[in-house]
C-alpha cells in the first residue's frame, strides 16, 4: 500500500515518472514535466489526468486539423488508439497517465 502526494513529486528531467502500478497490462504512472512532449500516436488507449499545473493538449481531430484544449487540474483526456497528440505544459505540471505498458 502506498499514498502519493503529487504536489511533492519532482524529477531530474521532463517526463520522468514514478511507476505506481501495473494493472492487467496497463501502466499507471505519475509524470512531472515542464516542457512539451513529442507528437505521438499510442497503439492503445491512453487516459491523461492533470493533477497540478495547466497543460495545453494539442491533438488532431477526425479531419486531421490541429486543435488545442487547455486542461486544468482535474481535467481528463482520453486518446484512443491512433489519436495523434502532444502535451504542452504551461510551467511545471504533474499528470497521471494510464496506458498500455510500453507505450510511447
Amino acid at each position: 500500500m502506498q499514498f502519493i502526494t503529487p504536489h511533492s513529486f519532482t524529477a531530474d528531467r521532463a517526463w520522468d515518472a514514478l511507476d505506481i502500478a501495473e494493472i492487467e497490462g496497463a501502466s499507471v504512472r505519475l509524470h512531472w514535466t515542464d516542457t512539451p512532449y513529442k507528437w505521438h500516436v499510442n497503439d492503445g488507449d491512453e487516459v491523461f489526468v492533470v493533477l497540478t499545473g495547466v497543460v495545453d493538449m494539442h491533438y488532431r481531430d477526425a479531419d486531421g486539423r490541429k486543435q488545442v484544449q487547455t486542461m486544468a487540474p482535474g481535467d481528463i483526456y482520453h486518446a484512443g488508439a491512433g489519436d495523434a497528440h502532444v502535451a504542452h505544459p504551461q510551467g511545471a505540471a504533474r499528470v497521471l497517465v494510464v496506458e498500455k505498458r510500453g507505450s510511447v
